[in-house]
């Protein structure tokens, strides 16, 4: 395994997953003056310059720790932590039903008190601690807003073990936390060039290592190969795992692997005009003068493709000038 201490999964936080179904645990929570609460609204965390902010559990009102706002996230020491996750339409000048929103409201006030940061564009400034709460809490309030009814029947659920199970009101089916596997590749030829793609959806000029979900009945390795032959026609043979992060946006785990374009195939690059309409091999000069003039823009540093961009290129690649 080439790649260690992945931006986004390096962590210091036990999960103390056995105190989770304790009866009365978020109840004790908020009583603890060791209790630290991290913000999360709208995918984005409670930051600062210097890392998270980490609220005392007295800063939040009472009536605010509901099981389906707040998340237990585990404990370093004696300290522990939760998110709170706060509803999307705070911030806007109307709520959900239309009504305007009362600014003056102790939520509403929360929010405002505190900067929130996309955890993609800071996780790779933030500590190991700091890292682990993000990222758990990113992926648990994802999870929860988008399964507020059960799979099987449809109706409602209802928040168990601080925020780590959802149970049917009718069927009492449990629910837990997804994560969907996917694969993402540096694939580098015979002449250690290394393709990147750039997406259809992306901003002009992004380019990264293709990347893809992994279907049903396929292994790790075989969907690596599908996936580049389908985006570009490029077909590869040897598969190495060169390490694994989570990507909570919204329920990710990136496996990452390099993969050599096989003997005799050819480099002729067709993309499919869907995901991707733009694939080229670079060179590393070619790269970072790429990258120096702006004309190529790289993945952002809390990424997994950039750390496989980097371990491919022999170390950092400092950016350019954005495009005009």
């Amino acid at each position: 395994m080439a790649l260690t201490q992945l931006p986004l999964a390096r962590t210091t936080i036990d999960a103390d997953g056995a105190s989770r179904a304790r009866p009365g645990l978020l109840g004790e929570l908020r009583e603890d003056p060791g209790t630290r609460v991290l913000l999360v609204h709208r995918g984005q965390v409670g930051a600062g310059e210097d890392g998270l902010v980490l609220l005392p559990a007295a800063d939040v009102p009472a009536d605010a720790w509901t099981a389906e706002q707040v998340h237990y996230l585990g404990r370093e020491g004696d300290a522990r932590f939760v998110a709170l996750v706060l509803p999307g339409h705070l911030g806007s000048e109307r709520d959900l039903d239309g009504a305007p929103v009362d600014t003056d409201a102790p939520l509403v006030a929360l929010l405002a008190g505190v900067g929130m940061r996309n955890l993609r564009e800071i996780g790779d400034r933030l500590s190991d601690r700091d890292t682990g709460l993000g990222t758990t809490a990113v992926a648990l309030a994802a999870w929860h807003a988008r399964n507020p009814r059960c799979p099987r029947c449809g109706e409602a659920t209802e928040v168990l073990e601080a925020g780590w199970v959802r149970r049917c009101v009718v069927d009492h089916s449990l629910h837990y936390p997804r994560t969907d596997a996917a694969v993402i590749m540096a694939v580098v030829d015979a002449e250690d060039r290394l393709l990147l793609g750039h997406a259809a959806h992306w901003p002009e000029h992004r380019f990264s290592t293709l990347a893809g979900y992994v279907e049903p009945g396929e292994s790790l390795e075989a969907a690596v190969r599908r996936e580049v032959a389908e985006e570009t026609g490029v077909v590869v043979d040897a598969v190495r795992y060169e390490g694994s992060q989570p990507w909570p946006f919204p329920c990710s785990l990136m496996t990452a692997f390099r993969a050599d374009v096989a003997a005799g195939a050819g480099t002729e690059i067709t993309v499919d005009g869907v995901e991707l309409t733009e694939a080229r091999f670079f060179t590393r000069a070619g790269l970072a003068a790429a990258v120096a003039e702006g004309t190529v823009l790289l993945p952002s540093l809390s990424s997994i493709a950039r750390s496989l961009i980097e371990d491919w290129y022999g170390g950092p690649l400092a950016a350019g000038p954005s495009p005009a």
